[in-house]
């Protein structure tokens, strides 16, 4: 098995596809009015936005806050630099050393997503 996408909820699609071109330093394809899709290494990151879709289920798309998608890069620390100086509801101060080795941060993303963004040389599958 693989996993092959994951939906992020957005109220705003042009902001959100804005937020996550500049953070993801990629255009990404808009493949419905209200879904973005950015190919993450064959995992697909879909920004989606119900209303502007024409579906009307917006209160069914709610992530709790612990249900963190994990994302790495080669750049952790000029992802964290692009993070902060953006509209995010909450970022970081900091990118920490976890006890089992990744370095990471942690956001929420201008609709309340949850992201972790890992350093990719540290990240730890088990």
């Amino acid at each position: 098995m693989k996993l092959y996408r994951v939906i992020f909820p957005v109220t705003d699609i042009t902001e959100a596809v804005a937020f996550y071109s500049h953070i993801l330093g990629q255009n990404g394809k808009r493949v419905s009015s209200g879904r973005h899709y950015f190919d993450l290494e064959g995992t697909i990151l879909a920004i989606y936005d119900p209303i502007a879709d024409g579906d009307n289920i917006k209160e069914k798309w709610v992530f709790h806050e612990n249900q963190y998608i994990y994302i790495s890069t080669d750049n952790v620390d000029g992802v964290h630099e692009k993070v902060k100086n953006s509209n995010c509801l909450y970022v970081d101060d900091t990118i920490e050393t976890m006890p089992w080795g990744e370095r990471l941060f942690y956001a929420n993303d201008p609709f309340g997503n949850p992201i972790c963004f890992v350093d990719e040389q540290t990240v730890f599958t088990g």
